[in-house]
């Protein structure tokens, strides 16, 4: 499976959306989303286009909190 190299942070909150996150607060380039039952926070780098490094992480973490596959969660991207 291959990430894409052309998502932007816009982009990426949308899809977190999808799944029960929710824009906390932005300070900068940070911005901050948390699951609506406070279970997880998301920092995501308001980047065009995210780095793949950081895309694989954020993408690997919610995955595994939520119990969800990450080609899903790619293919929603």
């Amino acid at each position: 499976m291959r990430l894409p190299r052309d998502v932007d942070a816009d982009k990426l909150v949308c899809v977190l959306a999808q799944y029960g996150y929710s824009l906390t607060r932005q300070v900068g380039s940070h911005i901050r989303l948390t699951k609506q039952d406070a279970s997880q926070n998301v920092t995501i780098l308001n980047y065009s286009p995210i780095k793949i490094g950081t895309l694989h992480k954020i993408i690997k973490d919610v995955c595994s909190a939520n119990n969800l596959d990450v080609s899903e969660f790619v293919t929603k991207i």
